[in-house]
């Protein structure tokens, strides 16, 4: 990182609404520097995409790549259009190849309860939710993507993935993560996440878990089966703070536990590396509503303000730290007073419209 004070951040708007959410939290991120002063973000837009591809036949640029790997935070929108494929079906995902090219091995799903949004669980204690998912994103089943092999037409694999370097790194990043929430108040418990009762992958996963738990004895353990820790989402995720899973589990829980607090538009996503960090609503392009201010401009927003908090630990920078806790305060300020009400959430505000008013939070809190 070249500078403390001057950031260079590329931005992958993708498809669909990502033309629209990232522009959002672009505007967000202005208003974020100018009051809290302290740094300066460069902002330069790449072509990538589903819609990159239909018209080019590349799904991402090779420049765009080589641009990525030379910025100092990555933020991307939505990537994908149905009706756009490739031969064999699968999906257009250049955001797949940043993840390997760049070693993106911690995926970070926050999942908070917000005042004044819709409750799916009747239990009362579903206003507490506030608890993080870290999902590996670099191995486990994803990483037969473009693997896999189909024998015949009578059977197909795909083939699991667990390496004990990854595991260290991803173990040592959830344990640093529930030290700087236990140092902001919360549990500060990582849990794991895993199947070691059937394959003999996830019990070797366990074994490392329990290694680098050794070295962070301040932190409380917890272990969870991945089909108990679905359930206990549902009955109880209250009690969880950060759970580490394997890159399927993680992918399948962190929407599980989206929906608990009002929905995708609410899931913000950093994927995070040794050297890189990448930001991201973790909902899809919606084409359907794409074009029409309908979209939940939050998701993208937390993103943003995930990404601030990164490069302030990264370059010492406080005021990018500042900056993250006046948008995440500023959300949170808004819903306390009713003010903002996406239309995602039952409410009327469009994308425009609901950034707008966290801008109008951001400027003039209390």
């Amino acid at each position: 990182m070249a500078s403390n004070t001057r950031f260079n951040i590329a931005v992958l708007s993708g498809d669909g609404i990502g033309q629209e959410v990232i522009p959002a939290a672009i505007r967000v991120l202005d208003i974020a520097q100018k009051v809290t002063g302290g740094f300066q973000l460069e902002f330069g837009a790449l072509p990538a995409g589903a819609g990159h591809y239909r018209d080019t036949g590349v799904d991402m640029p090779d420049e765009t790549l080589e641009k990525v790997k030379a910025a100092d935070a990555i933020l991307l929108g939505a990537i994908g259009l149905p009706d756009v494929r490739h031969e064999d079906g699968t999906e257009i995902s250049p955001h797949l190849r940043i993840r390997e090219e760049l070693g993106l091995y911690a995926g970070v799903r926050p999942v908070k309860a917000y005042p004044n949004t819709p409750a799916r669980l009747a239990d009362p204690n579903a206003r507490n939710i506030d608890l993080v998912i870290v999902r590996e994103s670099t191995e486990g089943l994803f990483y037969s993507q473009g693997r896999g092999e189909i024998i015949g037409d009578t059977e197909a694999r795909e083939t699991l993935r667990i390496t004990r370097e990854t595991c260290e790194k991803l173990f040592d990043f959830s344990f640093r993560l529930a030290q700087k929430r236990k140092a902001r108040g919360k549990p500060g418990k990582v849990t794991c996440v895993d199947k070691a009762n059937v394959f003999r992958a996830f019990a070797f996963y366990r074994r490392i878990f329990d290694e680098r738990a050794e070295n962070f004895p301040d932190i409380d353990t917890g272990y969870n089966y991945v089909d108990a820790q679905a359930l206990d989402l549902i009955r109880k995720p209250w009690d969880f703070d950060v759970l580490v899973a394997e890159n399927m589990f993680g992918d399948i829980l962190s929407d599980l536990a989206g929906g608990l607090v009002g929905g995708m538009g609410l899931a913000s996503c950093g994927e995070i590396g040794d050297e890189h960090g990448l930001f991201q609503p973790a909902h899809g392009s919606a084409p359907d509503i794409a074009g029409e201010d309908k979209a939940n401009p939050l998701a993208a927003i937390l993103s943003a303000a995930l990404m601030l908090d990164w490069l302030g630990d990264r370059s010492g920078n406080v005021s990018l730290t500042r900056a993250a806790q006046l948008i995440e305060a500023g959300i949170e300020n808004a819903f306390v007073a009713n003010t903002l009400r996406p239309i995602e959430l039952g409410g009327n505000q469009g994308t425009s419209e609901a950034t707008d008013t966290v801008i109008k939070t951001i400027e003039e809190p209390g």
